[in-house]
């Protein structure tokens, strides 16, 4: 009854390991990895509460690519507001292994919802492009919020599963959390890189030049840029989860090192995806610089009167 608690415990440090063992091993590293975590929380809290200002309250419409990236943006903010919380969780609770939990529960759960709102985008776009007439009943509003509440339930769901079966079930399970981490990450890249590909070939058909070559454009850089976010922020992690489930025994030290590495750059996409959200509308660029320069166009008026009168003098 005592060893496999113990047992468990040892397998669930494989997979996750606490910031404390971090800081008494590689003390020099802790501090990098903290500052690197205040500049991703500073720059992707302001970028996209920006960006949430913009799509809720100065985007009238409010289509299916809109839908997801709001749902987008607040998983962003929540894996930002997230990293503060680990600092104040290795002062004050540091040994609390069930605030622990909780804190990696509510990560991952956010982690892995813009990982799938991040692929919905993609297959929005491509529908949007390639099948428009087609696809025309699916992608509306309602549809939309339908499945951002089931991909909010999946994700809780899928990861509450994955710290369940890490801690209680043990080497049993491994193969088990294998297929879960391919249902939440493998399964979406396939599926992002196949619907890159298509729209690639596809947009170079002739009948699809009705479309505006800026809008195909748009939608070949979002899919690139989203592939682009898939293979820095979330490839490293998840190819070092596979590779403990394969090889439970890895030295300790490597494990540490790449576990707390691999979770600062999955936290990145909360900087990178606001270059997604340029993508996903025509004036989200032009809105985000009136913000700043709202006195713009008055200066511009005032300069084309000034040249018309220049003229007629």
């Amino acid at each position: 009854t005592t060893q496999q608690p113990n047992s468990s415990i040892y397998l669930f440090s494989k997979f996750i390991h606490p910031d404390t063992e971090l800081y008494t091993e590689f003390y020099s590293l802790w501090i990098a990895l903290m500052v690197v975590n205040a500049i991703i929380f500073l720059v992707g809290v302001v970028l996209n509460s920006l960006a949430l200002y913009v799509f809720c309250f100065r985007t009238k419409t409010k289509t299916t690519s809109v839908i997801y990236t709001i749902n987008l943006i607040v998983t962003d903010l929540l894996v930002g507001f997230s990293l503060p919380v680990r600092i104040i969780m290795f002062y004050s609770a540091g040994d609390c292994l069930n605030c622990s939990l909780v804190h990696i529960f509510g990560y991952f759960v956010n982690m892995y919802c813009s990982i799938l709102f991040l692929t919905c985008i993609c297959v929005d776009r491509y529908l949007a492009i390639v099948q428009a007439e087609a696809s025309r009943k699916w992608r509306n509003p309602t549809c939309a919020k339908g499945i951002c509440v089931f991909i909010w339930m999946f994700a809780t769901a899928v990861t509450f599963s994955i710290l369940t079966m890490a801690i209680q079930f043990a080497e049993c399970c491994l193969s088990k959390i294998l297929v879960l981490m391919v249902c939440e990450y493998f399964f979406p890249l396939i599926i992002i890189i196949f619907f890159t590909t298509r729209i690639m070939c596809a947009l170079s058909k002739p009948s699809l030049m009705h479309q505006s070559r800026e809008r195909r454009m748009r939608a070949v850089q979002l899919l690139i840029t989203v592939l682009i976010i898939f293979m820095i922020c979330f490839t490293p992690f998840h190819v070092r989860q596979v590779a403990i489930s394969i090889n439970p025994d890895m030295p300790h030290g490597v494990s540490l090192l790449v576990y707390h590495v691999t979770v600062t750059l999955s936290s990145l996409n909360s900087c990178m995806d606001p270059i997604v959200y340029c993508f996903v509308t025509n004036n989200f660029q032009s809105t985000m610089k009136n913000i700043f320069r709202k006195t713009e166009p008055e200066q511009t008026s005032v300069d084309i009167l000034g040249m018309n009168k220049n003229s007629k003098g």
